[in-house]
């Protein structure tokens, strides 16, 4: 096979959970006073690690976050996603014949905190599939677009990774495998309004493709 290994992101690329965090958000930005819409709160902060923006929602808001602000957002966000997130379309049995054609050599590389991806992986039925191959940014040095959780990965999969794939939807994360010398397939659905396909490519993906049913047959071609 042309890959040793693949590594997926997770949230819009397993999980179509960006619309209810990004929803969860931009309420509790109105609730400190910055109003904005659901598009620009998805333009501003898909793909990023929360930890990151710090800096960007105390300038808006206008006074500091803090780490109960913090944990208030993750209680809401976690309810939210445990009662409405799903799995994008077609990607169970994508994963599952991909993890069958590497033997298991799989992993979810995302850059959100580790008990989040996990409850959403057990809540579409993947966790199976990625289970002791779960890597955090919150638990490396740097998130995307930072390739620090992407080469952690696959430095735990015991592959080099100019042998791997990785399947992303964001700027930073597209960035972030090609910083890892990965060869980066972007998942790029027609309904995407937060990010362009030429963005995508412009920050350097290899690949692009509209339908997870199409992943096997790309990866495996």
């Amino acid at each position: 096979m042309k890959f040793e290994a693949v590594l997926f992101d997770c949230d819009g690329v397993l999980v179509d959970s960006e619309p209810i965090t990004n929803g969860v958000l931009r309420e509790m930005l109105a609730e400190r006073g910055w109003a904005i819409t659901q598009q620009q709160c998805m333009v501003m902060f898909v793909g990023k690690a929360l930890k990151e923006e710090i800096g960007t929602i105390e300038r808006n808001i206008g006074s500091p976050v803090t780490p109960a602000w913090l944990a208030e957002f993750a209680e809401r966000r976690n309810a939210a996603l445990r009662d409405k997130v799903l799995a994008i379309p077609h990607v169970v049995d994508a994963v599952r014949e991909i993890h069958a054609c590497y033997q298991g050599r799989i992993a979810c590389a995302s850059g959100a905190d580790r008990g989040k991806v996990e409850m959403q992986l057990r809540r579409v039925g993947l966790f199976d599939c990625f289970e002791g191959r779960i890597f955090s940014g919150y638990e490396t040095p740097r998130s995307k677009p930072y390739p620090d959780v992407y080469l952690a990965a696959a430095a735990a999969l015991g592959v080099d990774p100019a042998r791997c794939a990785v399947v992303e939807d964001t700027v930073p994360g597209v960035t972030a495998g090609v910083a890892a010398a990965a060869t980066v397939f972007a998942y790029t659905p027609a309904n995407t309004d937060h990010v362009s396909p030429r963005q995508l490519r412009e920050a350097g993906a290899h690949h692009q493709f509209l339908d997870m049913a199409h992943l096997p047959g790309l990866l495996l071609a």
